[in-house]
């Protein structure tokens, strides 16, 4: 296996600039933005902006709403200006003014931005950090595109954002931190709707390993010998169908200061560069997103890449469980029994059900190897939590531990990826059960909680969490702080989760 630590060109895509600006400048771009309040209405700042620009933007307001202008989070309305330096007056949503609200006002505002250099924004005087951080990452997520085209392709990314409430307050850290948690969203897209002729397991592995350069990780990366040597049979399986061989990647950060003390936690991510369902294949449609099942893999690149910049004070390994499953003659067939790391025994009923195969692999890994305080596991795994919870307002989670879930609920609504805590009762147990083996892979029954209790098996007594993403890995349109495509689900709940003060508080 391959291990280094070291420093190269950064592995991220080139962000807009977000920043404070302490007091209204004096002169500000061509374009101003105005964050408008439901209840608040115009900020304080506003009167005086509108001064400078030779505007009444009470009356502004009370004329563009005549038109059917409201603020709720993310309705945009532009003024044109006939004369002097500013072009437009930009008036934008910002609803309740809650975090959730504001950074979908950032989004549209990135939107809105599209193709120019730079724009003005006011927004409400004493806004908190947590809004204000909302809205710099709205301002990130909703810049976000991926095109290889090479005709039209688009209008670029805003280049910078000033943001102002007019006083002389220095606001740069919220920023900053609003920035990064973007960043990872940001990141976990572009890996997850990379096309797959490009992204296979070998390329997740470089790509991991070009995050940690950057970001002051070790890397470790398994391939398809040293699996096979290690007994990862799980991870093999479903590769070995594919001419392009499995990788199991670990990232390990520590922060400065640990001692034996610090809290150690480990993610576990399902990183399938491509789902054909294998020897039982899916239907065309049933194929055509599966580019980002590799999206809980990614999820847990992004989360790792921002930990030392935003200064987590736990241990964090993630590991990623990286294979193409492909239909051919060296494919794993329906009855095959698997012999996962460490020894426990699956037989295979669906090859479709690969994700749980792997995660298999790197949650006993874990459990074996690192004996972390808390495990997590992260994937777009099955069809059946759409089922359950619809699309992309709620992922699902299950939990073995009490503390553990309430704590990602909270970085759920804290960060805008909710999630809702699933059963698991352990009278379903009997659905996996099987004379040939430990388990099998699929059944019949519920399918997000007969799958979660797949995993629970081997997570062993280590307080465990299971996110099933599915459910908000894809969005249908460019809404909210998303973009047409994958969502990249996951990172930003997994970064402002471990990046909290106390992210393992009351657990175990």
């Amino acid at each position: 296996m391959a291990r280094r630590s070291s420093s190269s060109s950064s592995p991220f895509p080139s962000l807009p600039g977000v920043a404070w600006q302490p007091g209204l400048p004096v002169h500000g771009s061509p374009t101003w933005v105005i964050v408008v309040g439901d209840e608040s209405g115009l900020p304080a700042a506003a009167k005086e902006a509108g001064e400078r620009l030779g505007v009444d933007l009470d009356r502004l307001l009370e004329v563009q709403q005549e038109t059917g202008f409201s603020a709720s989070a993310g309705a945009v309305a532009a003024y044109p200006l006939l004369a002097g330096e500013v072009a437009e007056i930009v008036l934008v949503g910002a609803g309740d003014g809650s975090p959730k609200d504001l950074r979908h006002a950032g989004a549209a505002i990135a939107r809105f931005g599209r193709g120019k250099d730079e724009l003005t924004t006011v927004v409400a005087e004493g806004i908190d950090d947590a809004a204000l951080q909302a809205f710099a990452e709205g301002v990130v997520l909703g810049s976000f595109s991926y095109t290889l085209k090479t005709v039209d392709p688009g209008k670029p990314a805003v280049g910078k954002v000033t943001l102002t409430d007019g006083t002389a307050d220095a606001r740069q850290p919220a920023v900053d931190r609003g920035v990064v948690v973007g960043r990872t969203g940001w990141l976990a897209r572009q890996l997850a709707i990379t096309p797959s002729n490009e992204k296979d397991p070998a390329w997740m592995a470089a790509r991991a390993t070009e995050v940690a350069a950057a970001t002051g990780l070790e890397v470790t990366v398994w391939d398809e010998k040293q699996l096979a040597e290690e007994g990862f049979g799980g991870i093999l399986a479903v590769g070995q169908g594919s001419t392009r061989p499995p990788r199991f990647i670990r990232l390990d950060y520590v922060p400065a200061g640990a001692t034996k003390k610090t809290p150690y936690v480990v993610l576990v991510g399902k990183g399938i560069t491509y789902d054909t369902g294998g020897l039982s294949l899916k239907p065309r449609e049933g194929m055509v997103s599966m580019k980002r099942d590799m999206t809980g893999g990614g999820s847990v690149i992004a989360t790792m890449s921002a930990l030392r910049e935003l200064g987590a004070n736990v241990r964090v390994t993630g590991l990623v469980c990286s294979a193409e499953n492909m239909p051919s003659g060296s494919s794993y067939r329906p009855d095959d029994v698997i012999r996962h790391y460490g020894g426990r025994t699956t037989e295979v009923k669906n090859t479709d059900a690969e994700g749980r195969l792997v995660m298999a692999d790197g949650l006993a890994y874990a459990v074996k190897e690192l004996k972390p305080d808390v495990l997590v596991d992260v994937a777009t795994l099955t069809g059946a939590i759409k089922v359950s919870l619809g699309a992309m307002l709620y992922g699902g989670m299950f939990a073995t531990d009490d503390a553990l879930a309430d704590n990602l609920a909270d970085a759920g609504r804290i960060s805008g990826e909710e999630v809702w805590r699933m059963p698991l009762p352990p009278e379903y147990e009997d659905l996996i059960a099987t004379p040939i083996a430990d388990s099998v892979n699929s059944s019949k029954g519920p399918g997000s909680i007969t799958a979660a209790l797949f995993l629970k098996a081997f997570a062993g007594d280590i307080p465990w969490a299971h996110l099933d993403l599915s459910s908000i890995a894809e969005s249908p349109a460019d809404r909210f702080e998303y973009s047409i495509g994958a969502t990249g689900a996951g990172a930003r709940l997994l970064t402002t989760w471990l990046t909290g003060e106390q992210p393992t508080a009351g657990i175990g």
